[in-house]
């Protein structure tokens, strides 16, 4: 990702090199996936897994599937891309660096 989120911009219009780099990014993740998958379940197919992340798609809940569905899915990946780029270039919001908690059974109401 580091390679690549500079090229993003949040825009509705898609570069062509968007298509490129999602291409590299779904391949690179397959043969990592599937590598380590098949390590630890021989009979493990990354086509398979896919369609099922596919068909799953409603079904399926929390980061981790929503990194997952990255490499299928161009808008999620453009997403992706675009949220990192906002917390590497700092634009992020961190709303929990100015919350205070109190109890309210220390106040006087």
């Amino acid at each position: 990702m580091d390679r690549y989120y500079h090229h993003f911009e949040d825009k509705e219009e898609n570069k062509l090199e968007y298509t490129t780099i999602f291409k590299t990014y779904q391949d690179e993740i397959e043969k990592f996936i599937e590598t380590e998958l098949q390590q630890r379940m021989p009979l493990f197919s990354m086509n398979n897994f896919v369609k099922q992340l596919t068909l799953r798609r409603s079904d399926l809940e929390g980061e981790v599937f929503d990194v997952l569905l990255t490499f299928s899915d161009f808008l999620e990946f453009k997403n992706l891309m675009l949220d990192y780029k906002k917390e590497k270039e700092g634009f992020n919001i961190q709303l929990s660096m100015g919350l205070v908690v109190t109890s309210l059974s220390n106040m006087n109401i």
